[in-house]
């Protein structure tokens, strides 16, 4: 079989299900492990854009009407860890679903909402319901893959998170569009039904995935519950110190968001009211948590694992990726709008190769990181990353929109390498606590979120004249240019660092002896 061939044929998301699918609680686990994926990527970054919608029917500024965002973000990013520590303590399959009956009434209770502040609440519970999902999703994976299968594995569900993603983008908008295109008269509509066209329906289209996520999850409660107890070790959780990190993390990701008045900007008076006590709050608040932790026998975040370097590094990296990922949903989207003038539509056109590429290169990634864990992959991969923003920011002068994804593709290769392949390393290099690996791995994803968007948009408001708005349209245009290409050199300076970062991981030693040079034959019956 030629190398082309074999390529494409590890592209396919559907070779890797059948190569790692050997019986049918290892087929069964993946299923369960995609759709909750979905659920929770169909619920989080695609219905940021049901908020002019909501700010419209419950007339409201736009801003407030962006709480049913921020709040998502707010619970999912402050109570991840929490929700790993609660796995280990109570089991993970039984944590994990919870987490979608949660996401399922939250969305349920979100799309009857009868003002905005019902919705914002609501919204808040399918954040948590998030959180308790993806912080224990990565320790089932744990358990039923081994080390040298899980680059593979990791594919499935950061696959299905993309499909889920691309599917809200199209579908929710043609929901948020139907009411407000002339040649269509919903109102009409028999039972009632045009009533719930527009953003409740987006919050709605949660529940057939929820549902499905019930019934693919249910055996995993089946096949892992005895295990699990098995597993179950005495676990005493020091809930003063939980509450303390689940405040730090809210804070952290609140001193981000431009939730005071005026432009979303970082250096207006308004902003800098907000963002700099927010910031000196977030840091008085980390040190008093490390502190308390350091003193207490029974601390919620046992800092000892972080002497182990590899985790430490493979969590740094996993940090820089997920910085880039909202570098390039912040900045884009001005470069795009600001920088060139084009409607938001254009942005969609501009990212979709990105989304598209999700669909089949983290299989490929996952297999060669489990057939031959090279170490050029996650570097390069970060490299790639950098070498995106570099051109882009490089020709942001002259660039037409079109050429924006041209540039940006090997941002866009680099980011679908190296997600499923550093997943995996997170996961293996901390074999003696799979719930704290879990946890963090969710908690710096978060983290990184929110530090992208912090910095790419403090960057960027640095550099922008304070009366830009009153400039003409052109000056103004180029203004967001250049500011765009400091922004970017900011990014490129965090992947590289990223990148140098990964150079020196290595797998624990125990993980090499125990690699086969071949993947290990699999039963195929039993379980059938």
């Amino acid at each position: 079989m030629s190398l082309l061939s074999e390529t494409f044929r590890r592209m396919n998301v559907l070779g890797t299900f059948k190569e790692l699918g050997t019986d049918r609680q290892r087929r069964e686990t993946m299923i369960a492990l995609a759709s909750t994926q979905m659920l929770v990527q169909l619920s989080s970054m695609p219905v940021a854009m049901t908020i002019p919608s909501v700010a419209r029917h419950f007339e409201v500024d736009v801003a407030q009407a962006a709480w049913t965002v921020i709040v998502r973000l707010l619970m999912l990013g402050s109570t991840v860890f929490l929700s790993a520590r609660l796995g280990e303590k109570y089991g993970h399959v039984r944590v994990f679903y919870l987490g979608v009956f949660v996401m399922l009434f939250g969305s349920l209770l979100s799309a009857t909402s009868q003002s905005i502040l019902q919705l914002v609440v609501w919204s808040g519970l399918v954040g948590v319901g998030g959180a308790l999902i993806t912080a224990n999703s990565n320790a089932i994976l744990a358990i039923v893959f081994q080390p040298d299968e899980r680059g593979r594995a990791f594919s499935v569900p950061v696959v299905s998170a993309r499909f889920g993603s691309l599917v809200g983008l199209v579908l929710f908008g043609v929901f948020l569009w139907l009411p407000t295109a002339g040649f269509v008269d919903v109102s009409s509509w028999p039972l009632g039904l045009g009533s719930v066209v527009g953003w409740r329906l987006v919050f709605l289209t949660s529940l057939p995935i929820a549902f499905l996520a019930l019934k693919t999850a249910y055996p995993l409660l089946k096949y892992h519950a005895q295990q699990f107890e098995e597993d179950l070790t005495p676990v005493s959780i020091n809930y003063l110190g939980a509450a303390l990190m689940v405040i730090t993390l809210g804070t952290f990701v609140l001193s981000g968001l431009h939730i005071h008045g005026g432009p979303d900007s970082f250096v207006t008076n308004d902003a800098l009211r907000y963002h700099i006590p927010m910031h000196l709050l977030f840091v008085a608040l980390l040190g008093l948590f490390i502190l308390v932790q350091s003193r207490t026998a029974d601390p919620f975040v046992d800092f000892r694992y972080f002497k182990e370097k590899y985790f430490s590094l493979a969590l740094y990296t996993n940090t820089t990726f997920h910085f880039s990922m909202l570098a390039v949903t912040t900045l884009i989207p001005i470069m795009v709008e600001n920088g060139m003038g084009k409607p938001p539509i254009f942005v969609t056109f501009v990212l979709l190769p990105n989304q598209l590429l999700g669909l089949f290169l983290p299989t490929l990634a996952g297999w060669v990181y489990d057939r031959y864990n090279p170490k050029w992959l996650r570097p390069g991969a970060l490299a790639s990353i950098a070498l995106g923003f570099l051109l882009l920011g490089g020709f942001s002068q002259n660039v037409a929109w079109w050429g924006v994804p041209l540039l940006m593709l090997p941002t866009y290769i680099g980011s679908n390498l190296f997600n499923t392949a550093n997943n995996a390393v997170v996961m293996n290099t901390l074999l003696e606590n799979r719930s704290f690996a879990s946890g963090m791995l969710e908690t710096t994803r978060q983290m990184g979120h929110t530090l992208g968007a912090t910095v790419g948009a403090t960057v960027l408001g640095l550099v922008l004249p304070i009366g830009i708005a009153l400039l003409p349209l052109l000056e103004s245009q180029g203004a967001y240019r250049a500011g765009f290409a400091y922004a970017a050199l900011a990014v490129v300076g965090t992947m590289l660092s990223g990148s140098l970062a990964a150079m020196f991981q290595k797998m624990p030693e125990g993980i090499q002896r125990r690699r086969p040079p071949e993947p290990a034959p699999q039963p195929t019956g039993g379980n059938d």
